[in-house]
């Protein structure tokens, strides 16, 4: 996309994002690296679509759609195409606990047997403890990562209605004893699902409705029904990539009785409202939903395996990257990912949904979305009597030895990249002006290594560039 396109883009974003926006300008560099990476990796990957959005702060700074909601009809991804956002779900069941919680209706170290008459889970280990909603937030119960049921199994992803999730309980055992071990669980989160409509009186999803995302303004999510059904603005789901190329276009499903640990589906824009949501709540303080004090204590780490791998808050995956206290959920279902992460200190979110499966999680790309924004945060402006960046934008061609290799404009230098690449942010060279159309690498250590000889025409329009003696010609500019 253009620069004029993109800013544009980011300044409705921020309109979006709330009209008392007062946070300083997103940092345009690194907005428009993301795209053109992003844009790239769906390519390269053969992904049908993805919709992705940014936030810094309490603002949505860019909104991004490539490839196809419905690739036999042409119906491209949009900002709000409609995803399943699979286990990202469980974050709107963990806040509807801890509203409970904030409300007196629950406590976290309740034990969930003498709150739900129907569960009868076998323990292995009768001296094991209570299970309680603490441990089943951290996902420390011990109880097996899914219900009685085999509703991932293709071709009709059959989940459990609630009586057949109950009824399931009786036949179903522990594999460890409470607060021992992490195991990710489904059927716990399902089962707070129960524990969120015997509380508060009402149906799991009305509540969800009222209580979370009318206030929030959330209009395009839905705590539960059919995901993948064909319509206007639902993304149609695939399967992983066979090994002729092609992907299985898979039915719509229900998770039903699941719906509070995986069964939600949302858009890219109100994810970014949620993310949003976070960051206002923790600058502002006070109560928004939940008292901040609350929301911070389901952001902080409340268990580590014993091998030290795995780290959770209440409901959030909650960990330490570089400087920041990093908060995320990730999610795979039935033709569908999709990934939310939140970098606390720096207040940056980032938001992917993918209308495919795969074997990797969609945090392959948010992960580096985020990285390179962080990135971008700490850029310095370009000076007034620097060389015309925008001159040598644009994509070089390094076949056959290469895909392609892309420079744009990054603070006061170049930021040139080959792609694809999974990890842009450790990948990409800092190109620093030494004079006329040359360019040198600068390292870590601030020295500068390799030059870049960038070339014209005899119209003085960028035509490629030298390295080494080797020249590589520019394919297309931004």
């Amino acid at each position: 996309m253009r620069p004029d396109r993109l800013l544009a883009a980011a300044t409705l974003a921020l309109a979006a994002g709330g009209a008392a926006a007062q946070a300083s300008a997103p940092p345009r560099d690194a907005l428009r690296l993301v795209e053109t990476w992003l844009q790239a990796q769906v390519a390269y990957e053969r992904v049908p679509g993805v919709a992705a959005s940014i936030v810094i702060g309490p603002d949505v700074v860019w909104r991004g759609a490539f490839g196809f909601a419905d690739p036999a009809r042409r119906v491209p991804v949009k900002p709000d195409t409609v995803f399943g956002i699979c286990s990202i779900s469980k974050l709107f069941t963990a806040v509807a606990v801890m509203q409970l919680v904030e409300d007196g209706k629950l406590a976290l170290d309740d034990d969930i047997g003498k709150l739900l008459p129907a569960f009868a889970v076998r323990r292995t280990d009768p001296d094991s403890g209570p299970i309680s909603i603490r441990s089943l937030l951290t996902h420390a119960s011990g109880l097996p990562r899914e219900a009685a049921a085999s509703y991932w199994t293709p071709p009709d992803f059959r989940f459990p209605t609630r009586e057949q999730l109950l009824a399931g309980l009786a036949t179903q055992q522990t594999l460890s004893r409470a607060n021992e071990r992490h195991q990710y669980s489904n059927l716990g989160m399902a089962l707070l699902g129960e524990v969120v409509a015997t509380a508060s009186g009402l149906p799991y999803a009305t509540y969800v409705q009222q209580r979370i995302l009318a206030p929030l303004g959330l209009a395009d999510t839905r705590p539960g029904g059919p995901v993948g059904e064909p319509g206007p603005r639902m993304a149609q789901g695939f399967g992983a990539l066979r090994r002729d190329g092609t992907r299985q276009a898979l039915p719509p499903y229900d998770a039903r009785a699941l719906a509070p640990a995986a069964g939600f589906s949302s858009t890219a824009e109100d994810l970014a409202r949620f993310a949003a949501w976070n960051f206002r709540l923790r600058k502002n303080g006070g109560r928004e939903l939940l008292h901040v004090a609350t929301l911070r204590e389901m952001q902080r780490v409340h268990w580590t395996d014993p091998d030290g791998k795995e780290t959770w808050g209440l409901g959030f995956a909650a960990w330490r990257d570089g400087g920041n206290d990093m908060v995320a959920h990730n999610g795979t279902c039935p033709g569908q990912l999709s990934s939310l992460q939140l970098a606390l200190t720096d207040e940056v979110a980032t938001v992917a949904l993918i209308n495919a499966n795969d074997n990797r999680s969609a945090s392959r790309y948010t992960r580096p979305m985020r990285q390179l924004v962080q990135k971008g945060l700490k850029l310095p402006a370009p000076p007034a009597d620097g060389p015309r960046l925008e001159d040598y934008a644009g994509s070089y061609n390094e076949q056959p030895l290469g895909s392609e290799f892309v420079v744009l404009p990054w603070g006061r230098d170049l930021a040139a990249l080959q792609l694809p690449t999974p990890d842009p942010a450790g990948g990409l060279q800092v190109l620093r002006h030494v004079g006329g159309d040359r360019f040198r690498v600068l390292r870590d250590d601030g020295s500068l290594g390799a030059e870049y000889g960038f070339l014209r025409d005899a119209s003085g329009r960028v035509t490629g560039y030298r390295e080494w003696e080797q020249v590589w010609l520019r394919t297309a500019p931004p």
